[in-house]
């Protein structure tokens, strides 16, 4: 594990990644499973399945770094778990990036 020092591997960063990979092979089965045409939404381009992934992808991203720069990531709540574990105010905007990914997979 020391090549991999470099990098800050927290739980959450583990979990974003597995996340993310499992998201990627999903998309992949469905490709596969159910070929898909592009659509036209409100964006009046045509889009597929992957499309629609990534600029969710890129929503969120935009979502996390603005909720950061305005709002910042203090602790709204500590789960008395063991010694506590403190929930971030950035879960917010995870929740507010998953609705915004449900939105861009109906309409665009």
């Amino acid at each position: 594990m020391e090549s991999l020092a470099w990098m800050a591997w927290t739980l959450p960063t583990a979990i974003f990644f597995v996340l993310l990979a499992m998201t990627l092979a999903v998309m992949t089965w469905l490709a596969i499973a159910y070929p898909e045409a592009e659509r036209v939404g409100i964006l009046r381009i045509p889009t597929t399945r992957g499309d629609r992934l990534f600029i969710s992808l890129i929503m969120a991203a935009v979502i996390h770094l603005a909720w950061i720069g305005f709002v910042g990531t203090d602790t709204v709540a500590t789960l008395p778990v063991g010694e506590g574990i403190e929930l971030s105010s950035l879960w917010f905007a995870t929740a507010i990036s998953f609705v915004s990914a449900a939105a861009i997979f109906r309409t665009v």
